[in-house]
């Protein structure tokens, strides 16, 4: 079974930075991809950004390019999403799911499979 753990939220000051960051278990295709949603209160979940098995990547969010950055690490088990200069709009409850079957990204989330449990993001003075 395929599992997701976000890690690395908390509160930071605007203009500071974090890393997220995305441990998969039980991974079995050789082809995938990772995205990146945030949901603040109130709001709609949004299409942050993605990582896929090809090795490319992208940010959906106009709001976070040059801003946000994907990689992964030498076993491929773990993904991050390093955000800096961050912005009290960044603030949310970011989660990282994965679609399989496919080295394809996407922004919306009903592409995607498994889902983690989400991970925190505050941003505030």
């Amino acid at each position: 079974q395929l599992q997701l753990v976000e890690s690395g939220g908390g509160l930071v000051q605007p203009g500071g930075s974090l890393r997220l960051s995305c441990a998969v278990s039980g991974f079995t295709s050789e082809r995938y991809a990772i995205g990146w949603f945030r949901q603040a209160p109130g709001k709609e979940r949004e299409g942050v950004s993605c990582i896929s098995s090809s090795g490319g990547s992208t940010n959906f969010a106009d709001s976070v390019k040059g801003r946000f950055t994907n990689s992964k690490d030498g076993a491929e088990n773990t993904v991050y999403l390093q955000m800096n200069n961050l912005k009290p709009e960044d603030t949310a409850v970011y989660y990282c799911a994965e679609t399989l079957g496919g080295d394809y990204c996407s922004k919306y989330d009903f592409e995607y499979d498994y889902w983690g449990q989400g991970t925190h993001v505050t941003v505030s003075s």
